[in-house]
């Protein structure tokens, strides 16, 4: 199976694994593949220059490469995907993280419980 992860498990899983419930960490473990979307790197990015996350970016891109995460790149397919989910779910980012998943397809691994509500690729951690 292959999981992309959103950003709340991503950073569970990179500086808080304590935090990561046992179904996530299972389902980290036994993926064929694990990914991370560029849209995960810009939501992190914009809330860190908010100042609502601190965040190191070259802590975060190590931790990237040291847990072996596959890198998503979000293009046009996935963008045109959006669309397909419901505009009542509030959150732009996770919108677009699940029409990555959709489209790859792949599974999205989410602590977002409203996002199961749109696809069955969904997987509450």
């Amino acid at each position: 199976m292959k999981l992309l992860l959103d950003t709340n498990v991503l950073l569970r899983f990179l500086f808080e694994p304590r935090r990561l419930s046992r179904v996530a960490a299972h389902r980290i473990e036994s993926a064929q593949g694990v990914y991370v979307s560029a849209i995960s790197i810009f939501e992190i990015a914009i809330k860190a220059s908010k100042r609502k996350l601190d965040i190191d970016r070259e802590k975060l891109a190590a931790g990237l490469v040291e847990a072996g995460l596959n890198p998503l790149s979000f293009a046009l397919p996935h963008a045109l995907r959006v669309r397909d989910i419901a505009p009542a779910h509030p959150d732009p980012f996770d919108r677009a993280l699940l029409a990555q998943a959709m489209t790859e397809p792949m599974y999205l691994l989410t602590t977002d419980e409203a996002l199961a509500r749109y696809s069955q690729l969904v997987i509450i951690a």
